[in-house]
């Protein structure tokens, strides 16, 4: 596993790990939660650094588990957690990125994590109620007290991330983004290009589309999150599946999985973009490791970006409520 840099010289495996589906999201969770930790603890042993977490997802229980698995490890490990949301009754109810609220959090995910610092902290959602310079500014109290390294957006429009780099360094934004969702590359990813800020996808396999094992006969528990996603609709699932087809028929022209051709895209685009697929099994672990070893020619990036222009993306990526918290 290779390294990249993400701004402020943050170096990370070329794939991380999100951790989201361990705790959260995608249907029944593991019943044995020592069976993640080994998840984890495999993706260290395959060179696996970089890790995502938040304090939303469980809530809590995620950064907990993370913190236990990297205990024994954690010099090996960058940690990634966010704040930004307020939880009542173990839920979240809404933003809150006030500057007491961002340090209450620092103090309680370095608890939960195990460390005595938060490699990057994301703000999860742009709050509108708070400024960006304000949060900005907060998390760079956070840098100077040592709790903090890195200062991260998640789902932020360019103007945001401008705005905050300003105030303080921003060393990586945080965005869906893959071969099916491609929002991010009008205005984001020039921004960063700009600024010298990092990119990290997270659904980088379109949340197990772009893999292949997702299609219109795949049913999905009320607690998977694919189940309030109109782009999971069985219909938009149909009009989608051209494109899985097309990368499907690729992966096995060359000898490999989908989803690996799919993360050999996503790496292609820039050396400062890093993904983080999530998975609850070592072997997709090491499916998506080895993804930093699929080279694609000009040719094959070229076809497959005009593949996806010509199938086109039908149904949203979220719900309508989720969709107003990003790009703000």
């Amino acid at each position: 596993m290779h390294t990249r840099t993400l701004g402020q010289g943050l170096q990370v495996s070329a794939v991380g790990l999100g951790c989201m589906g361990m705790s959260q999201s995608y249907g029944p969770n593991p019943g044995d939660r020592q069976d993640m930790v080994g998840v984890i603890r495999a993706a260290v042993d395959r060179g696996i650094t970089f890790f995502d977490t938040a304090e939303v997802y469980g809530p809590y229980a995620n950064e907990e588990l993370v913190g236990e698995a990297l205990a024994p490890v954690r010099s090996q490990a960058v940690v990634a957690t966010k704040f930004g949301w307020r939880i009542e009754d173990g839920k979240p109810a809404g933003l809150d990125s006030r500057p007491e609220q961002i340090k209450r959090v620092a103090d309680a995910s370095l608890r939960r994590l195990r460390t005595d610092t938060i490699d990057l902290f994301y703000q999860h959602r742009v709050d509108p109620d708070v400024p960006i310079e304000d949060v900005a500014g907060t998390v760079g109290e956070l840098v100077q007290a040592g709790k903090v390294r890195h200062f991260g957006l998640s789902e932020a429009a360019a103007t945001t991330i401008r705005r905050a780099h300003a105030v303080h360094p921003v060393t990586a934004v945080q965005s869906e983004y893959s071969l099916w969702t491609r929002d991010p590359e009008p205005e984001v990813l020039p921004t960063l290009a700009e600024l010298g800020i990092g990119f990290v996808p997270f659904s980088p396999l379109g949340k197990g589309f772009l893999t292949g094992t997702v299609d219109t006969t795949t049913t999905f528990a009320e607690d998977d999150i694919r189940s309030t996603i109109p782009r999971f609709n069985q219909d938009n699932r149909a009009a989608n599946q051209a494109l899985v087809d097309h990368v499907a028929a690729l992966a096995r022209a060359k000898n490999v999985s989908p989803g690996q051709i799919a993360l050999a895209w996503l790496l292609a685009q820039h050396p400062w973009i890093t993904p983080i697929p999530g998975t609850r099994r070592i072997e997709r672990v090491e499916e998506n490791a080895g993804a930093t070893q699929v080279a694609l020619s000009a040719d094959e990036v070229a076809d497959l970006d005009a593949t996806a222009a010509r199938i086109g993306v039908h149904g949203d990526r979220y719900n309508d409520m989720h969709m107003r918290l990003v790009g703000k």
